[in-house]
């Protein structure tokens, strides 16, 4: 039992990456699309800014996904040989 937790903690990890991405993605095309050359903030313009967001947003989510897919081979290994020695008497 004591293995299986930090896959969970891992996954949940990567999958909150890949869902913090694609916020970023959709953030940003909103701040480009409806606000445009509005100051945000004091932080310059809404396009800025939103293509700040989309390309973090595209990074989170590759990130997400590479992740998601090493977690995923980790366990299919780890199954495979608990797999292999019980099958072994």
């Amino acid at each position: 039992m004591a293995k299986k937790t930090p896959d969970l903690f891992l996954s949940i990890a990567a999958f909150v990456l890949y869902i913090a991405g694609g916020f970023g993605i959709f953030g940003g095309i909103a701040l480009v699309a409806l606000l445009g050359d509005q100051d945000l903030f004091g932080w310059g313009s809404a396009k800025t800014v939103g293509y700040l967001l989309i390309c973090t947003g595209v990074s989170f989510s590759i990130i997400g996904v590479l992740f998601l897919r090493l977690v995923r081979n980790r366990t299919n290994i780890l199954l495979s040989q608990s797999l292999k020695s019980k099958e072994k008497p």
